[in-house]
């Protein structure tokens, strides 16, 4: 893990097209031809793009179903096929993990990661008022060092016993590395980077808020130790009392839901 000072840290041969793409997508000289060609070189994301493009989130106003990749596309726009793209590198990580209490670790961090970056979506556009496919994608990317952890861990018996006592520092290392070689934007990095620890503010705003919300409503918790946020009391009762906030966790809309499934499919 000494490596993450670095910026050394290396992914899993299994996640290299999935990297590919997401980088290609972050490079503003990157043609829709070689976008298209490395999508369909991923048939699992392939799927997932146009599960998305067909879903109540973005099927809005459509008449026609979405059948090919090129329109998938088009329709998502690569800012979210950025976010899917990221997310197919993220999800890979878990799905190389041969142990099984890893392996169930990392789907849970996984399930609680999607969670989140549904539910920042929501609480994004109605509650903290700021970019919801941006709030998305922090949520789709705010673990990813729980999982790169694990993943080390498959590839090293007893690694995560000797880290486990110290892992929420070492999170925090390895975030800020894999977050650099992921090019996640700065604004979302810094928001993910005051996470540990953090109270929400009252009322919320910004995306660190809307990420504190989502992981609070998440019905699926994260399975690593890690730096508590602060919980006032005040805050207890405005998530139990908010009635868009109750809403959200109790009955989650049929767009949160979409994006859960594509997500963990």
């Amino acid at each position: 893990m000494d490596r993450a000072h670095s910026d050394t840290l290396s992914f899993p041969t299994t996640v290299n097209t999935a990297l590919r793409l997401q980088q290609a997508l972050g490079d503003p000289d990157c043609h829709a031809a070689d976008i298209h060609r490395l999508l369909l070189s991923e048939p699992a994301l392939s799927a997932r793009a146009v599960a998305m493009a067909n879903s109540v989130m973005y099927a809005h106003g459509h008449v026609q179903a979405v059948t090919s990749v090129r329109a998938a596309a088009d329709r998502l726009g690569q800012r979210n096929l950025l976010s899917l793209a990221t997310a197919a590198v993220i999800y890979q990580l878990k799905s190389g993990i041969r142990d099984a209490a890893l392996r169930a670790r990392a789907a849970q961090l996984w399930s609680h990661s999607v969670h989140v970056a549904a539910l920042a979506h929501e609480i994004a556009g109605t509650v903290t008022h700021t970019d919801a496919d941006t709030a998305m994608f922090a949520g789709i990317v705010h673990e990813v060092a729980g999982l790169f952890v694990l993943a080390e861990a498959d590839r090293t018996p007893g690694l995560y016993q000797q880290v486990e006592g110290q892992l929420p520092a070492a999170l925090e290392i390895i975030g800020r590395a894999l977050m650099r070689q992921l090019g996640v934007p700065t604004q979302v990095a810094d928001a993910i980077n005051a996470l540990p620890g953090a109270s929400v503010l009252m009322p919320p705003e910004g995306l660190r808020d809307t990420l504190l919300l989502a992981k609070a409503l998440a019905p699926v918790a994260s399975p690593l130790p890690q730096l508590p946020s602060t919980t006032s009391e005040r805050l207890r009762h405005y998530l139990d009392s908010d009635p868009t906030l109750y809403e959200m966790r109790n009955n989650p809309s049929a767009e949160a839901k979409a994006l859960i499934a594509v997500l963990l499919s």
